[in-house]
């Protein structure tokens, strides 16, 4: 017997500071806080948990997490806000593309203010076209 897999249904972050991260995501992201006290903020939507603990960030820990889009549209619109707050978005100019050479599943990635690396997809979004290389 295997264990399968469920969705995640949260994750825990180690951050400089939660109040300021919580500050930061929500700023960004459709996301209500669900409980907060000394040294961690939790944060949820409708899909999954994010706990904000402090501590010392270990981006490096994790690759990266990727969160799902419903379209292209939405996928453009989520660059257009991370543009306009200034976060760092990887491959500048020619930031949405394939998850990887030769995937029709489309993507852009970004850092938090902590470094950790995030993606925002969209599976089976579009005929892929040839990139730069890619930093992963």
């Amino acid at each position: 017997m295997k264990i399968k897999f469920g969705t995640v249904w949260h994750f825990g972050l180690a951050v400089r500071d939660p109040r300021k991260s919580a500050k930061w995501w929500r700023s960004l992201f459709d996301l209500e806080v669900l409980g907060q006290g000394p040294g961690y903020v939790a944060l949820t939507n409708d899909k999954t948990i994010i706990g904000l603990v402090t501590g010392v960030p270990r981006p490096k820990t994790i690759g990266h997490m990727s969160f799902h889009m419903k379209n292209m549209k939405e996928l453009r619109d989520a660059l257009g806000v991370l543009k306009k707050h200034h976060v760092d978005v990887e491959d500048p100019g020619d930031e949405i593309g394939p998850t990887s050479p030769g995937s029709s599943n489309m993507a852009l990635w970004f850092h938090d203010p902590d470094g950790y690396r995030w993606e925002l997809s969209v599976q089976s979004a579009a005929k892929p076209r040839p990139r730069s290389s890619r930093k992963r």
